[in-house]
């Protein structure tokens, strides 16, 4: 009880003002009825679960990132950065990103946002493309570097993951198959009208992950302990880029439970909190020293996510959040009692 108040209890305390917001904004949008209410509040929920099934295993790699983190920059990344995770890139970049591809003004997609849903909706659901193909990108590159690392020593499921260590011995390999793979789905499975689309937002989503590595290389272990601050900040940049390559595709997939925006920002503010919660537990309980292939888990689920956001760039394919959310899962689940058996192993030997 009392791990969970210590790491819980503020996500907790954040679910019931974010409820209080759904319950109330149900109230007063479904008639004054005690009925609306609770289809409010049970939609929150589903949406908060939804969110942090497919967020799982983005904790797992933010809780890699975030325990070579200093103490300072660890709370900004559970205070500054839950504020950029639930209103900038749950809330605000869709706005943008709705205001970019539409023509629509800035205040006309807000307005829209609020008072008429459905065609906010729609413009967003046309981003689509835009998106996967950002999202998709970066995700890869996210997966392809931890497994193309030629320095990693424990592998998991070996004959995959030694060769892909060797082929990482080849300078700027990821790039190389990250962009190519953009370019063959793009030009076999876009439509034509989409396709400059695709691959614009596809190659900023590559270049940022260079962009945001290269930056990263800057501040090692080597520097000096003056260069601490700016390597804290390029992490959280990191993580927070991460963050939003997840949730915009959450964002999308929310309207399939409705498409009222102040109930899908108060479900989604729940499970950002509580992934952000659970990133926080796992740096200061040791988790990833504990279960030594939760963090292989983790990046098949993200190279997972990135294969579905890349191919859903086809618009007659859709796989439903939950399917995604559950091959995620499955991963750490199967992680987990892989590095159970490891550690048994370890101590009878």
């Amino acid at each position: 009880m009392k791990t969970f108040r210590e790491f819980f209890g503020f996500a907790t305390l954040v679910t019931v003002v974010c409820l209080a917001i759904a319950a109330w904004d149900g109230y007063a949008r479904g008639g004054h009825t005690i009925t609306a209410l609770l289809n409010a509040l049970l939609i929150a929920v589903l949406l908060g679960v939804l969110e942090v099934s497919l967020s799982f295993d983005n904790a797992v790699v933010n809780a890699s990132v975030l325990r070579t983190m200093s103490e300072k920059w660890q709370r900004r990344f559970l205070t500054w950065g839950i504020l950029i995770a639930v209103f900038g890139m749950r809330f605000i970049f869709p706005i943008l990103i709705v205001a970019m591809t539409s023509g629509m003004g800035l205040g006309q997609v807000i307005s829209a946002a609020f008072s008429n849903p459905e065609l906010y909706a729609q413009e967003l659901e046309k981003a689509h493309v835009t998106i996967s193909a950002f999202g998709g990108a970066f995700l890869m590159m996210v997966f392809l570097k931890y497994f193309m690392d030629p320095d990693k020593e424990d592998h998991w499921l070996t004959g995959l993951e030694r060769p892909l260590s060797r082929i990482g011995k080849l300078d700027t390999v990821q790039a190389i198959i990250v962009g190519a793979l953009l370019l063959a789905i793009v030009h076999n499975f876009v439509a034509p009208a989409e396709q400059l689309a695709a691959l614009t937002a596809g190659f900023i989503g590559l270049l940022v992950y260079l962009a945001m590595d290269a930056i990263g290389n800057l501040f090692d272990s080597d520097n000096v302990t003056a260069k601490a601050g700016a390597a804290g900040f390029s992490a959280f940049m990191y993580l927070e880029i991460l963050d939003a390559s997840f949730s915009l595709d959450g964002v999308i997939g929310a309207f399939a439970l409705t498409k009222d925006i102040v109930l899908i920002a108060a479900g989604l503010t729940i499970g950002a909190i509580f992934v952000r919660s659970l990133t926080v537990m796992m740096v200061k309980k040791g988790t990833l020293e504990a279960y030594r292939f939760l963090e292989h888990g983790a990046h098949y689920g993200i190279g997972a996510l990135a294969i579905i956001m890349l191919i859903s760039m086809n618009r007659d394919v859709h796989i439903p959040e939950v399917i995604t959310g559950l091959i995620g899962a499955g991963f750490i689940v199967v992680a987990v009692l892989a590095s159970l058996r490891a550690n048994r192993r370890e101590q009878l030997n």
